[in-house]
């Protein structure tokens, strides 16, 4: 992406109602992965570094990342090192290295989703889970997506069908980002509809706004622990690998 994306996304990722709220849900999701004690914890993609504090509180974390510019914004927050790599190649670290990998709104930024996939699978520990969320539904491409450079939005079938045939096992799969779906699919119908080309969701919205849309969004934290929505903006899957 360009650099200016990446630090319109860095002043807003700790306040922004999306970021904060699907914070709260991935803390919820991972809380119930029954990891070991300490476990190695990768954040592939990490971006500018907005989920790295949260990860860290579970473990000892690594992060890596592609973009120079968003790197060094990952690394200036000092949480954990943050090295050069990307998927499916350059990857810096040794095989069945991890027992938590995160892939969070990276795998459609990769032109070969598969070969990604089965690159990371390599990272994980026998008994290691990785944690995959994605935009949903290709009904909902916008120019958001085009600025952020995704190559495509995905279903839960989509998602399934791509860790299944890189020898990956589906624990959980689902959508979230639910209860504001129909003012969201709203919002994005009508945008087509207008011709607007809007470059990016990551406006802050006025306070009071952004502080009800993060307790609406933020909700979904108690259902997410222990099931996902039939529906929603985004998909989320838990894998391991195939014994």
């Amino acid at each position: 992406m360009r650099p200016d994306v990446y630090r319109e996304m860095a002043a807003v990722q700790e306040h922004h109602w999306w970021f904060a709220a699907r914070r709260q849900i991935l803390a919820a999701v991972i809380d119930r992965l029954a990891l070991p004690a300490q476990p190695k914890i990768l954040e592939i993609g990490c971006g500018t570094g907005g989920n790295l504090a949260m990860l860290a509180a579970f473990g000892h974390l690594r992060a890596m990342e592609y973009d120079e510019s968003a790197r060094d914004i990952a690394e200036s927050l000092g949480i954990c090192p943050v090295s050069l790599g990307g998927l499916p190649e350059p990857v810096p670290f040794d095989d069945g290295m991890f027992d938590l990998i995160c892939l969070l709104d990276v795998l459609e930024h990769i032109s070969d989703d598969g070969a990604a996939l089965s690159r990371v699978k390599r990272l994980l520990k026998p008994s290691g889970r990785l944690l995959v969320t994605v935009p949903a539904y290709a009904w909902m491409w916008s120019a958001h997506d085009v600025t952020h450079h995704h190559y495509r939005r995905y279903t839960t079938s989509i998602l399934e069908q791509r860790a299944q045939a890189a020898g990956l096992v589906v624990s959980r799969l689902g959508y979230f980002n639910s209860l504001l779906f129909p003012l969201i699919a709203a919002a994005r119908l009508a945008s087509k509809l207008a011709g607007r080309s809007e470059n990016s969701d990551a406006a802050l919205p006025p306070p009071p706004v952004n502080a009800l849309l993060t307790r609406i969004f933020g909700m979904e934290r108690h259902v997410a622990r222990n099931m996902l929505f039939p529906f929603g903006t985004s998909v989320l899957a838990v894998l391991s690998v195939a014994q």
